[in-house]
């Protein structure tokens, strides 16, 4: 029997909106590029086990004149973000992230990356549906670097996976519908896709 979905839903100007399938937190996948110095960053996106997406804050700048106070946007900051990885057997994980640390920083050297373009990657987090599908939209992170990793402790009381955690410190991030959705244009994010560039009256409200 076929279900009678107009009865879900919040309802508004005496009809119901309906429900539409969530998207759902287990159904991802991150994609590294230009990570290390020659790594297969293949073997990074097998091992992803847990992701954060992108968060980001803005200061607020107050206005002050006769009798109030009004307020405008300042600069806005991205926060860093974490993903957990499988050490696997092979090595293959903690190599590429020692990889990438060294050329950050050459420890036994003790010398360090003349700019960033000579150590950031990119990253990519993407939205799936549970198919082999394309994404359903994706965070593109730019100017990636490492700003700490950890590796857990070994115990003979856990029978657990070990894993190796990195939080990633990111330059800017923009969300984009994938080709997996309708449109595919920026459905938000900071720059703005394919959105006419902010102007208008010069006033604060």
């Amino acid at each position: 029997m076929a279900v009678d979905i107009s009865k879900f839903g919040v309802p508004l100007n005496s009809q119901k909106l309906g429900m539409l399938h969530p998207k759902q937190g287990y159904r991802f996948r991150v994609i590294f590029m230009g990570f290390g110095f020659d790594v297969d960053t293949r073997t990074l996106t097998r091992e992803v086990q847990t992701v954060t997406r992108p968060n980001r804050s803005q200061q607020r700048i107050a206005v002050h004149s006769y009798n109030t106070t009004a307020y405008i946007a300042g600069k806005h900051e991205w926060q860093t973000l974490t993903v957990t990885l499988r050490d696997d057997i092979s090595n293959g994980v903690v190599s590429a992230i020692g990889q990438q640390i060294q050329k950050q920083v050459n420890h036994y050297e003790q010398t360090s990356a003349v700019a960033g373009a000579n150590y950031k990657f990119d990253m990519e987090i993407h939205s799936l549906d549970g198919t082999n599908a394309e994404e359903l939209e994706a965070w593109s992170l730019t100017g990636c670097w490492l700003e700490s990793t950890e590796y857990p402790e070994g115990s003979y009381e856990s029978s657990e996976a070990l894993t190796v955690s990195m939080t990633v410190s990111f330059d800017e991030a923009v969300q984009v519908a994938g080709p997996n959705t309708n449109g595919g244009n920026s459905v938000g994010g900071d720059p703005f896709i394919n959105l006419p560039s902010p102007g208008g009256a010069a006033g604060i409200a």
